[in-house]
């Protein structure tokens, strides 16, 4: 078993094995969930309130005429 470890530190050696991960290291992770929510956030709202700018046609040729009568 000694040949396959290599030096390389089992589960049981690392800090955030079994929950036992320290409080900084669980604020840092809300936050950058949390960041990363906010700016879900903001490109949906632009995505949903920007205008659609899919005109076709030219002054010369105006394309489709999109205007109720």
């Amino acid at each position: 078993m000694s040949k396959l470890n290599n030096g390389e530190p089992s589960l049981h050696n690392i800090d955030d094995y079994n929950g036992k991960e320290s409080k900084e290291k669980k604020n840092t992770v809300r936050l950058v969930i949390i960041l990363c929510l906010v700016v879900a956030a903001f490109v949906v709202y632009f995505k949903s309130t920007s205008v659609p700018t899919d005109y076709v046609g030219t002054p010369e040729n105006p394309g489709i005429n999109t205007t109720k009568k």
